[in-house]
């Protein structure tokens, strides 16, 4: 019996020490998660705590944080503030070299821009054939994209290679060849050129980017309406593109913008009736300085809709990037 007693007491010792062990292990894990520094009775026994971070590190972060934020936005903005003094600024001391700081701010840019050009007719043709591209974009991105979304094969991966390949093409190679097919069918310098033209050149970025929405939507939604009878159609119509209105208002406002500032195209594929802002900023370069300070006018009156769609649009564009970005 003693012996028994004994061996028992000889395996209470070796848990125990085996317990120490863990512990010890334990512990050693805890020091190297958490290395902090011990202070007064707790450094005697081996404990440890994290120090607090005071508010003030996180306040100095956000303060530096904006202020570079701050400049950047200075620096990107510079050019178009530049442009704003300069129009701004009577026509005597617009262009003097080194620059003045002080003086009376003017409109008459402004006015002589309305009045003594037709600024409003390029504007027009500018806003028409925006909006007609855009429209048609989505009419034909929609159901393509949609379509490439739910097509898992090597086809689907061609064909977005394909739109990839073209869109990354040179400009001229794709405008000169329209230039052509405009002339043979008497549609050059036309408003229906120009939105047929941008269409195609910025559908390809259109389908990449609705397909990245499209295939952010369970595939589940879709057996779920088919089993209730819808076919392909009215489940896109009716089902699938109500849930995608961030997608569909990003992709939207892309096309509209790319379309309202594109020049190339419509230097080549216009000539009068229905020539574009671009078009008509880059006819008053190199001229007289009140011509010169039309032109910044002109400018500064096509880059304000970009400022005001973004910032209207701004939650579904956040919204959507981010809904498009993490899902491919």
């Amino acid at each position: 019996m003693s012996d028994q007693q004994a061996v028992g007491s000889g395996s209470v010792s070796r848990g125990s020490v085996g317990e120490g062990s863990a512990d010890t292990g334990t512990g050693s894990t805890r020091a190297l998660e958490r290395p902090t520094t011990a202070t007064g009775a707790d450094a005697g026994r081996g404990q440890t705590y994290r120090t607090p971070r005071g508010p003030r590190t996180s306040r100095a972060k956000t303060v530096g944080a904006g202020v570079v934020l701050a400049v950047v936005c200075v620096v990107m903005l510079s050019p178009v503030l530049w442009t704003a003094f300069s129009v701004l600024k009577p026509t005597s001391v617009a262009f003097l070299n080194p620059p003045v700081y002080s003086f009376t701010p003017t409109f008459e840019a402004f006015v002589d821009l309305w009045q003594t050009t037709n600024f409003y007719q390029y504007l027009i043709n500018t806003a028409v054939v925006a909006v007609i591209s855009t429209a048609i974009a989505l009419v034909i991105g929609l159901p393509a994209a949609y379509a490439l979304s739910r097509s898992p094969g090597w086809v689907s991966v061609a064909l977005l290679v394909a739109a990839l390949v073209f869109r990354a093409l040179p400009r001229t190679a794709v405008v000169l060849p329209l230039y052509e097919i405009a002339r043979d069918l008497h549609i050059y310098d036309t408003r229906i050129a120009m939105a047929a033209a941008l269409v195609a050149i910025n559908q390809p970025f259109s389908i990449w980017l609705l397909r990245n929405f499209f295939a952010a939507v369970p595939k589940e939604i879709d057996e779920a309406a088919m089993i209730d009878g819808c076919t392909r159609l009215s489940l896109l119509r009716r089902v699938i593109i109500p849930l995608m209105g961030p997608g569909i208002i990003t992709a939207a406002l892309f096309m509209f913008l790319f379309a309202f500032q594109e020049y190339l195209t419509a230097v080549v594929l216009t000539d009068v009736n229905a020539a574009t802002v671009p078009v008509f900023i880059a006819t008053q370069l190199g001229q007289t300085l009140p011509l010169l300070q039309q032109a910044g006018a002109a400018s500064l009156l096509l880059t304000a809709p970009v400022f005001v769609f973004a910032f209207i649009a701004q939650r579904y564009l956040i919204a959507g990037l981010n809904a498009g970005s993490v899902k491919g």
